[in-house]
């Protein structure tokens, strides 16, 4: 029996459907999966304690003194008594010159001397002997005045005479070169056996004084405000305490004063040139380093979080904050320094909200999440302990 087309369509229609029911019906049996409750994350409220507000910044370590010694008389050098890039002290001596043409001038200007005390007291026993004779009318006033002449130009003779015996043995001194102060001699510049000190004032070496320890660095007109108003110190009165650490120190183990300041701004960077002062008894500090500065200002309650709960974007700084409905907030905060591990929170943040500080790349604000509140975090490192 022969179908037609309408039959035909209409069979394998029904064809059609019968294999969409086989195939969908079994999944239209299956129940809905229970939704994802919301991420867990871990907030704590921030820490409140009292803190010293400080300024930090940074500068170079210079010698207190440094010096350039040189050879002040002519000669040649004879003799070196150091080694290159040693501690020495002061009146230690450091190079020897020779001594044998000034040792000669200085016996020269010695027989001077007597020569001249012997010419004097010849021409002062003549003055009187004259003397007592224009008394008895035995000599004239001529002869008295001579011999007064002889025995005022003896004295001056011999004072000038004197005068070169000091200069020689001056000059004998100078054939010995001598360390200025406690401190570090840079490596020697000649070598023995040259002619020093003629027609020049020929440098031998370099003498720094690294005890105490020079540390120059400049401060903002902003900072300089703050240190007055907060840390009550005035340009030329008083001292301020300073702490300093260089680059293979943690911390700030070194306590110094704040002993200088320029006495003017300089316009164009708006900045003011000021300087440390701080002991360095074992010399390991060197001129030329660079260095951290701490100066510490007033004492005041601040709220710290941990570091690690802190982001950034181009807006600044920001917390994620969970409200009472566990929503997730976004709250930009102006950040002061560290305290140990944790950061001062300036301001945008209040000690009884929830900062979330463990999974915070997965709150996202606007969102729900499941707050596991945390209990006071371990109290931050002693400002004191540097």
């Amino acid at each position: 029996m022969l179908l037609r087309s309408g039959q035909i369509r209409g069979i394998a229609v029904r064809a059609l459907s019968c294999l969409l029911l086989a195939v969908f019906l079994p999944s239209c049996k299956e129940k809905p999966k229970p939704p994802q409750p919301p991420p867990a994350v871990t907030v704590a409220q921030p820490l409140e304690r009292r803190v010293t507000d400080r300024l930090d910044l940074t500068g170079n370590t210079q010698a207190v003194m440094t010096v350039q010694l040189r050879a002040r008389v002519a000669g040649y050098l004879e003799k070196v008594f150091f080694r290159d890039g040693q501690f020495v002290k002061k009146d230690q001596i450091l190079f020897l010159l020779q001594q044998n043409t000034y040792q000669d001038a200085l016996r020269q200007a010695e027989s001077a001397i007597a020569l001249q005390k012997a010419q004097l007291e010849y021409a002062a026993a003549q003055f009187v002997r004259y003397t007592e004779l224009l008394s008895r009318k035995a000599a004239s006033q001529s002869d008295v005045d001579n011999w007064r002449y002889q025995r005022d130009s003896a004295h001056a003779n011999l004072e000038n005479a004197q005068a070169s015996r000091d200069l020689a043995a001056l000059n004998l001194s100078y054939t010995e070169v001598r360390a200025p102060f406690d401190g570090r001699i840079d490596r020697r510049l000649v070598d023995p056996g040259n002619l020093v000190g003629a027609g020049d004032n020929t440098v031998l070496a370099s003498v720094n004084q690294t005890n105490p320890m020079y540390v120059y660095f400049t401060i903002s007109d902003s900072d300089l405000a703050r240190l007055t108003r907060e840390g009550h110190w005035r340009p030329g009165m008083g001292r301020a305490l300073v702490s300093m650490g260089v680059l293979n120190e943690k911390g700030h183990p070194h306590e110094g004063v704040l002993d200088f300041s320029s006495i003017s701004l300089t316009s164009t960077t708006g900045t003011l040139q000021m300087r440390g002062v701080f002991p360095n008894p074992d010399g390991n500090l060197m001129p030329g380093l660079y260095a951290r500065l701490r100066v510490p200002l007033a004492e005041k309650d601040a709220l710290l979080v941990p570091q690690e709960a802190l982001s950034y974007d181009q807006q600044g700084v920001f917390l994620l904050v969970v409200n009472a409905q566990d929503t997730v907030e976004k709250r930009t905060v102006r950040i002061g320094f560290l305290v140990g591990h944790m950061r001062v929170i300036e301001s945008g943040l209040t000690a009884k909200e929830w900062v979330v500080v463990a999974g915070t790349q997965k709150a996202v604000p606007g969102r729900k999440v499941t707050p596991e509140r945390q209990g006071p975090p371990p109290s931050p490192q002693p400002q004191g302990a540097r």
